[in-house]
């Protein structure tokens, strides 16, 4: 191959990449249930829950789109799988917070702030705020569809579509840190009453992207078993 074909080859891998990860995350939308989460947390630990955020769901991604087939397949687990599980653990959070109580008060907004331990931050940091709410099973399974498409019976084309996706995995995961990172800016604009409602549509937005991907899981084990009993 010539050189402008692997420079081809790179941007289009790096916009596959973008374009398959980034609909999938949807940073805009994680932002005021990452807000939400870390309710009383000041804004030294919500910046540095930001940026271990990013930071996690970049190597997650990267993780799964390099060696996603290779674990599935160790393991003996299929996307189905994978989807139904992750779907529930979506469910679970979501439902959580479209059942939050409102707005605290100021006594009890001081007594959260006290309770918000950097301890308390480290843990929440993958669990739930990196998984499954930033990086769910979707865009597990959205990476690991583009690691499908970095083979080639080409060995250097491999390592070019592996160079260009992974700055995609980046990209995705820096426009993710600026999203959490501004969530604060971006709520106040929305005012109390705005953030409240914003908050509560996303966790119901959540909860339905969770249904639909545990739906998806099921709906492809049954196929599974139709098709083994057909040809029975």
């Amino acid at each position: 191959m010539l050189t402008n074909e692997y420079v081809l080859l790179f941007g289009q891998s790096f916009l596959f990449a973008l374009a398959t990860l980034l609909p999938f995350l949807n940073p805009p939308s994680i932002a005021p249930i990452f807000w939400q989460l870390t309710e009383g947390a000041s804004s030294t630990t919500r910046l540095a829950l930001a940026k271990r955020v990013a930071i996690n769901v970049g190597l997650m991604l990267t993780v799964a789109m390099v060696a996603g087939n290779v674990l599935l397949s160790f393991f003996g687990l299929s996307l189905a799988i994978v989807r139904v599980g992750g779907g529930m653990l979506v469910i679970a959070s979501a439902w959580r917070l479209v059942n939050a109580t409102g707005s605290t008060n100021s006594e009890q907004a001081a007594r959260i702030v006290e309770s918000f331990t950097p301890e308390m931050a480290r843990q929440r940091a993958f669990y739930p705020l990196t998984f499954p709410i930033s990086c769910g099973p979707g865009s597990i399974a959205a990476a690991i569809t583009v690691g499908a498409q970095l083979r080639d019976q080409q060995h250097l084309a491999s390592l070019v579509r592996l160079a260009g996706s992974v700055p995609g995995v980046l990209l995705v995961s820096f426009i993710l840190y600026i999203c959490l990172r501004f969530a604060a800016q971006f709520l106040h604009r929305l005012g109390e009453n705005g953030t409240t409602v914003f908050m509560r549509l996303s966790a119901f937005i959540m909860l339905c992207l969770g249904v639909q991907i545990v739906w998806d899981g099921v709906h492809e084990l049954l196929l599974g078993v139709l098709l083994e009993l057909r040809d029975h």
